[in-house]
């Protein structure tokens, strides 16, 4: 199972770099759940080539994200995941600093299907997230809401919320 993680992360990752370097955005990102559990998270992103709505307040776009989420369990084994997601942005206009709003739902996929005492019921889970943040010249920082679930696809479906703090560049 370790060797498929690592295989797909790799995959996700470098089908994400093969774009042109100007169009790949790095995050970072530091989080916890409710049961304790860290996350460290790091991702590409390649922003979407359109924008809709554009009013004299802001306008949607968007971005493709590809990550991998390392999950540090507090009383039981760790985990990781990677997930791959289409993230829509509302992003309020600003000279320099920039509000945005963002929500997305994509898939992921854990190494097992524990995490503390959650038990997610398949390795194979929905990412649904929440957003909000504020982009400045090539960067933006913000706070994040994900929850991780199979739908009920399995049972059992306890699912998973992680809220983290994110650091997004320009590469």
């Amino acid at each position: 199972m370790r060797l498929f993680m690592i295989s797909s992360i790799a995959t996700v990752l470098l089908g994400l770099a093969a774009q042109p370097a100007a169009a790949i955005e790095l995050t970072g990102a530091v989080g916890r759940t409710k049961e304790s559990t860290s996350t460290v998270r790091i991702g590409l992103q390649k922003e979407f080539q359109s924008r809709w709505w554009q009013t004299d307040v802001g306008a949607l776009t968007g971005y493709w994200d590809a990550g991998y989420t390392f999950w540090k369990g507090d009383k039981e084994s760790d985990n990781h995941s990677i997930s791959v997601s289409p993230v829509l942005v509302y992003e309020f206009n600003g000279d320099v600093f920039k509000p945005y709003l963002e929500a997305g739902i994509g898939v992921s996929l854990f190494e097992n299907t524990r995490i503390e005492s959650r038990r997610l019921g398949s390795s194979f889970q929905f990412e649904d997230r929440f957003g909000v943040g504020v982009r400045f010249y090539n960067h933006a920082i913000g706070l994040r809401a994900i929850h991780y679930s199979n739908a009920g696809l399995k049972k059992p479906n306890n699912g998973i919320e992680a809220y983290s703090l994110h650091y997004r560049v320009a590469l």
